[in-house]
């Protein structure tokens, strides 16, 4: 049976259907169709729904049950990968090429994947969102100025919706997002958005959250006001990551 869903208006400040309207199979579809004009973009992160789809596919919209997030004080690095990461000579920095780490994020290798959701229209949307100062990214670099790993996603007020990250070399990725939760968690901001749940997620401390929690979660952060200069850091060495405490005992 053919799946029907709702087709979004033309209108960009157009409503989104409730979060909790969408299908259970495939999981978290909500409708289709609209455009990634930045005010539609924004309006569905702060409803708690992102738009994924593929090459070739009218634009869906999801918000899955449940949702894949991130404690800003509890990502998960081994202690293996700490040791070795205290040697390093990688640094750290945020909104220095978003270009380059949304780009990097569309063409890496990914294991099990056969291409890329990050179409050049997707790339195109989110390099508008970063020109406004709405999405952002935290680069990984080595000690020859290269782009080793990266993380790159949408802020609303206290609340960030992470779109993707990648790893140029063994352990880029980890490092960008145990740095961006670094800078959020001191910032007073305690979630990352994870979207959707996968082995390498949970392995890093992701959590899964029931959609009505994350809704209202992620509505109440997203409300609150963005933290000033946060995106203004300076540069610092990865290896200062290694003796942090980001992951406490759980519950």
């Amino acid at each position: 049976m053919p799946i029907r869903l709702p087709l979004l208006s033309p209108d960009p400040q157009a409503p989104f259907p409730p979060a909790e309207s969408a299908l259970r199979e495939p999981d978290g579809l909500l409708a289709m169709g609209g455009d990634l004009s930045p005010s539609r973009l924004l309006n569905a992160y702060r409803h708690g729904i992102f738009p994924w789809f593929s090459e070739g596919e009218p634009i869906l919209w999801w918000s899955p049950d449940p949702r894949m997030v991130f404690r800003t004080d509890a990502v998960h690095l081994s202690t293996r990968f700490r040791r070795d990461l205290r040697r390093s000579d990688w640094t750290v920095s945020a909104d220095r090429d978003f270009a380059a780490v949304i780009a990097a994020c569309a063409t890496t290798p990914r294991p099990g994947q056969d291409g890329t959701w990050i179409t050049p229209e997707m790339s195109a949307a989110y390099l508008a969102l970063h020109r406004l100062g709405h999405a952002h990214c935290v680069e990984v670099c080595d000690a020859g100025g290269r782009l080793v790993g990266g993380i790159y996603g949408v802020a609303i007020g206290r609340m960030f919706f992470g779109e993707s990250m990648f790893s140029g070399e063994s352990g880029g990725s980890k490092v960008a997002l145990a740095a961006l939760a670094r800078v959020l968690r001191e910032a007073g901001c305690p979630l990352i958005d994870a979207q959707v749940e996968n082995p390498h997620l949970r392995r890093l401390g992701g959590r899964r959250m029931p959609r009505d929690i994350f809704l209202a979660e992620a509505g109440r952060l997203a409300a609150a006001p963005e933290p000033a200069a946060l995106w203004d850091f300076a540069t610092f060495p990865a290896s200062q990551l290694a003796g942090e405490r980001l992951d406490p005992p759980r519950a």
